[in-house]
């Protein structure tokens, strides 16, 4: 039989969520794990995003590990080189190095249900077997690219702004910029001092707020050093004052208008031509899509090199493209800045479960998970920033950081249960959380404020975002409820799994760690069967409010 490494637990992508993982993994004493990524280095969205002028809209000392404080940010909103290098540094310092399997795209991952574990193949070539997969891969990884008729006759260079063409010299160059999102307001001032001319395609226009961005000195970053409770203290700061604001997304929308008066009047004193102040004020409510923050956006757009179409593109006849209100444009290269696959991630068309239906298939109807993390019918499997842990306004690694504790007590209440179990969220309770989120968004801002965002799925279903302070979240994560899960085992009559039992000392994978060994286990010829809760026995229970605050 083929000989395949087997692992407790294999980590899908190297960005924030996975790195995190890998971290928590270690310090839960469980070294027998792999990260599985499918680039050459770690770094997951910060490393491929490369656009000029990208940078984080969160404060820095709030954009990090709680357990991997950074006092060397040399801005208070940091750009992605330095986030990049933060992320390799973690890698470094929490010596995960050996566990990353470098260049190992999953091309599918099965949940066996014979061997009782996850079969994880790789497109180069690689076989990995694991009895738990936490998916990191995220939503901001799979650019998105638009259906536009006639771009495949554009004469021109044409590329996504997550996959910048940094060979291409924009210099003097007619751009055309499609989007107006987060990549967008960034791209825009920074390429508008040397292009020829630039027409940015806006269907929707943003609403965007001042960004008080400084270079934190030298003095500030030694009392950071010296003193670390003064970095924690910042931190501390900045998070409350983003918790104090979350009623007004979820709550009170219509308390949203003096933010709305500030925007306008930010927008006003860069923009003094009253034609394009129209075309740049939104129509729905601020908040509804994600605020945007910039200081240099407005005045690069009233350069006269720079034309704004408040229409999309609609189609391209060789270099003219064409807006759907039928301005005409020529251009020598278009740059999409349109977004990812948020809520149709094409990871979860590898994921295979136990009854062989995709995860993919399984979320046709709109992405449902329990708590953020797992979802029925994929038994020991769980995901990082899942449905509904997204936010608005704060920083997703204090979400990651919580989905790190449940999946910290998921593994513990696996090794209280014993070699061959697996746990598999309830359908009842993935229901039951859901029905109570999607109830709780229903009078918050980005379901009721007017616009259409990348929030939304294409039932018009919000599947992305937390409706609710990161303390509530970090509340109904702290620990596993097995009253929601089905606690199932795989018979006696199991089949070896194929697996090679090699530790360090043995042949190292083209990732560079040393494979592990696992001792052989049993593997069911028949169906798992059941077993009683090993806590929390009893009918299911429905998800309260106390539960998703």
């Amino acid at each position: 039989m083929a000989q395949h490494e087997h692992v407790r637990v294999a980590v899908i992508g190297s960005g924030f969520g996975g790195l995190g993982a890998a971290v928590r993994l270690r310090r839960e004493g469980i070294t027998d794990f792999v990260v599985l990524e499918r680039a050459g280095s770690v770094g997951g969205t910060w490393r491929d995003n490369t656009y000029p002028g990208c940078a984080c809209d969160v404060p820095s000392h709030l954009y990090s590990f709680s357990f991997a404080p950074n006092s060397e940010w040399p801005r208070t909103f940091s750009g992605q080189e330095h986030i990049r290098a933060y992320l390799e540094r973690v890698a470094d310092t929490f010596g995960i190095r050996p566990h990353l399997r470098l260049n190992h795209e999953v091309a599918v991952m099965r949940w066996d249900t014979e061997a009782f574990n996850w079969v994880i193949e790789t497109a180069n070539g690689s076989t990995i077997v694991a009895d738990v997969v936490v998916s990191a891969t995220g939503p901001l990884s799979d650019p998105k690219m638009p259906d536009v008729p006639g771009l495949d006759t554009f004469p021109g260079e044409v590329f996504h702004s997550a996959r910048w063409n940094h060979d291409y010299d924009l210099t003097g160059k007619r751009v055309a910029m499609i989007g107006t999102g987060a990549s967008a307001i960034q791209i825009v001032p920074a390429i508008q001092p040397r292009v020829g001319r630039l027409t940015l395609f806006q269907r929707t226009p943003p609403w965007v707020m001042p960004r008080a961005d400084r270079a934190i000195g030298k003095a500030e970053r030694w009392l950071h050093r010296t003193v670390p409770v003064t970095g924690t203290a910042r931190r501390g700061l900045l998070w409350g004052i983003r918790e104090l604001q979350v009623s007004a997304f979820t709550k009170y929308p219509d308390g949203l208008g003096l933010i709305e008066s500030i925007a306008k009047a930010g927008m006003a004193r860069a923009i003094k031509d009253p034609a394009l102040r129209a075309k740049l004020t939104p129509s729905y409510r601020i908040g509804c899509k994600r605020i945007l923050l910039s200081s240099t956006y407005y005045p690069a757009l009233a350069r006269p090199n720079v034309d704004v179409v408040a229409s999309g593109l609609a189609e391209v006849r060789g270099s003219t493209l064409v807006a759907s209100d039928g301005t005409e444009t020529e251009a020598d290269a278009i740059v999409f800045g349109t977004g990812f696959h948020v809520t149709d991630m094409p990871i979860a068309e590898r994921v295979v479960g136990a009854d062989g239906t995709t995860l993919a298939e399984t979320w046709k109807g709109g992405m449902r998970s329990l708590r953020g993390a797992t979802a029925a019918g994929f038994p020991n499997w769980m995901t990082i920033i899942g449905p509904n842990t997204g936010l608005g306004n704060s920083s997703m690694i204090l979400m990651i950081e919580s989905q790190l504790n449940y999946m910290a007590d998921y593994l513990r209440q696996l090794k209280v249960l014993g070699a061959g179990t697996a746990l598999a969220a309830r359908p009842a309770a993935v229901d039951g959380w859901n029905d109570r989120v999607q109830q709780r968004m229903k009078r918050t801002v980005w379901n009721t404020g007017g616009c259409t965002s990348w929030y939304l799925d294409e039932n018009g279903r919000n599947t992305t975002v937390w409706p609710g302070t990161t303390a509530d979240f970090r509340r109904a994560t702290r620990s596993v409820d097995l009253a929601e899960y089905d606690v199932i085992r795989a018979p006696a009559t199991a089949r070896p799994p194929t697996v090679v039992a090699q530790r360090s000392g043995g042949s190292r994978t083209p990732g560079g760690a040393p494979q592990a060994a696992q001792e052989p286990a049993a593997a069911p010829n028949a169906a798992p069967r059941a077993v009683p809760h090993a806590k929390n026995a009893g009918p299911d229970r429905p998800v309260t409010e106390e539960a998703t605050r």
